[in-house]
């Protein structure tokens, strides 16, 4: 797919002043938050809702001075699309709109292009053409239709018998860029391989290969891995660095033996998930309050808690970013580094060379740092050092597996951390779920009752009124591959260490009574904060209950 063509700052800035959109006060703050967060002012102005994303199409459509073709509300048949050529279709972002008998209508998301006219004559010679815009997410979706399965797509390659390995290898890793999925499985069976994609937190089959073309492909990114291609019977870790579209993707690979042979496990670490902002991860604005003021302290210790996968890293990430100063020198220790930022130090975790987190930390102790971060506190030593290095004027962030924020403390008790240090140097823990979000372009509305609340969802009818309660689901549509949902969104529990939480902390508290006090201070559980975000229609209670229960009552005390 060509590149979208993309607007810039100053462009946006320009015709949402001119079309009256905005004020210069819009305009002053928008520009703040996109050099703060290093996001678009177009993200401003749509996350405070000062525009939405139709009123921007028509205001870049008024730029060019066409019409705005909205793709949601009119949405172009399969007929429609195959009209135009995939190789034209592609290539000038052109999507046919719409067709009387004596014209046709073209949306694009760059007008401007040369040779559109001349090109698109050639296709519809007979007919008068009218050329609109529409918003490069809204093509993108479009698009995705002239996208085969990848199962024909192997099929093509294997009967061309030339380079099978390497064609299949890039047709799975463009598709799972192109799906935003987080990891890609090769599953062994007895006569095929399943492919499958992790995609917003949820596995779904992609194409099947059949057996006899794996060995290949599994020597290929062992390769490319650097790792041993005559062991099948240990595991073995690696990472691969690919270029796609101008884009470096790094890949981590991970290959396990299992009864049915080596399947392997590819982490895509692409720029969808490592360029979020602290504002783009779901923090209310309160939360987001605590967590910007906690990490302008000079010292102390952030702790973000939760399963595998539940996000912990972005968010310490996202932080980082918003911390990375040229007068700061950060430092992190990691096992794997996931993801690399210029400016910033980054240690990897070395078995061979017994260079662990505790070995690590010792080290980066000396090297003047301002802010630090430990992948993960696992043991004792760890806890030990990371907490004497919040106690000694440094900024220490870092993971911690517990179920929730309040749980986090009596587990690094349980550590042997004496009770005055972990007072002392705690600032803030943060507990964390990911959920899916319902998709914009297919999202609608519809009524609940507290009663049908209750029979569907029980103990969450107490968080909404008696009648008229308004959800949001999503249909299907090529934008979200027919599943109602794209993109996550993090729910989240935060415990600010208070002078009375200190003084619990003192007395080897259980984690009902550290919530308590919590809960006195106004902290939310994570289902309550999941809640929020279902009734402002960012998600659904059946994507909350799969990640997080109701509270019980010794949780909701006020």
């Amino acid at each position: 797919m060509e590149k979208q063509f993309k607007l810039t700052d100053e462009q946006i800035i320009k015709i949402l002043l001119d079309g009256s959109y905005v004020d210069a006060d819009d305009v002053k703050k928008a520009e703040d938050f996109a050099k703060k967060y290093q996001k678009s002012v177009l993200d401003y102005f749509l996350s405070q809702e000062i525009i939405n994303e139709d009123l921007f199409g028509q205001a870049v459509a008024e730029f060019f001075g066409v019409s705005y073709a909205d793709l949601n509300t009119l949405v172009p048949s399969a007929k429609q699309v195959a009209t135009i050529p995939e190789n034209v279709a592609r290539k000038y972002r052109v999507v046919l709109f719409s067709e009387a008998e004596g014209g046709v209508e073209i949306t694009t998301d760059n007008p401007r292009q040369k040779e559109l006219a001349v090109v698109l004559k050639n296709i519809f010679p007979k007919k008068k053409i009218k050329i609109s815009y529409s918003l490069s997410e809204d093509i993108n979706a479009i698009l995705s239709q002239y996208r085969k399965p990848l199962d024909t797509r192997f099929a093509k390659i294997i009967n061309t018998k030339n380079s099978v390995a390497p064609e299949i290898i890039d047709e799975i890793i463009d598709d799972a860029l192109f799906f935003r999925s987080s990891d890609i499985h090769f599953e062994p069976k007895k006569e095929e391989v399943v492919v499958r994609f992790r995609v917003d937190g949820i596995l779904r089959e992609a194409g099947k290969i059949p057996i006899k073309y794996y060995e290949n492909i599994l020597n290929m990114i062992k390769v490319q891995a650097r790792l041993r291609i005559d062991d099948h019977f240990s595991a073995q870790d690696g990472s691969i660095r690919v270029t796609k579209k101008d884009r470096n993707i790094d890949l981590r690979i991970s290959i396990v033996p299992t009864l049915s042979g080596e399947k392997i496990v590819v982490r895509v670490l692409a720029d969808y998930v490592r360029s979020l902002a602290v504002s783009d991860i779901g923090f209310s604005a309160n939360d987001q309050d605590v967590l910007e003021k906690s990490s302008k302290k000079p010292f102390g210790m952030i702790l973000v808690t939760g399963p595998t996968g539940s996000g912990k890293t972005t968010t310490l990430y996202s932080l980082l970013r918003q911390l990375n100063r040229p007068e700061v020198n950060i430092m992190t220790i990691e096992d794997p580094v996931e993801y690399q930022i210029t400016e910033i130090n980054q240690i990897q975790v070395n078995v061979q060379t017994n260079l662990n987190f505790a070995k690590g930390l010792r080290s980066i102790v000396r090297q003047d740092p301002d802010i630090i971060l430990v992948g993960e506190i696992r043991d004792e030593e760890t806890a030990e050092i990371a907490v004497n290095a919040a106690l000694t004027g440094h900024l220490l962030l870092s993971t911690f597996h517990a179920n929730d924020a309040a749980t986090a403390i009596p587990r690094l008790l349980d550590m042997k951390i004496e009770p005055f240090l972990l007072a002392s140097t705690l600032d803030l823990v943060i507990a964390q779920r990911l959920v899916r979000k319902v998709c914009d372009k297919c999202r609608y509305s519809f009524s609940m009752s507290q009663k049908e609340i209750k029979e569907n969802f029980s103990g969450a009818e107490t968080f909404f009124g008696k009648n008229n309660n308004t959800f949001y689901k999503g249909k299907g549509c090529d934008n979200c591959n027919h599943s109602g949902y794209i993109g996550r969104i993090a729910i989240f529990e935060l415990i600010q260490i208070s002078k009375e939480m200190q003084d619990l902390i003192l007395k080897n508290p259980s984690s009902n009574q550290i919530w308590e006090i919590a809960r006195a201070q106004g902290s939310k559980t994570l289902f309550e904060d999941g809640v929020e975000k279902v009734k402002r229609g960012i998600t659904t209670l059946e994507e909350l209950y799969r990640v997080a229960a109701p509270p019980e009552k010794i949780r909701l005390i006020k």
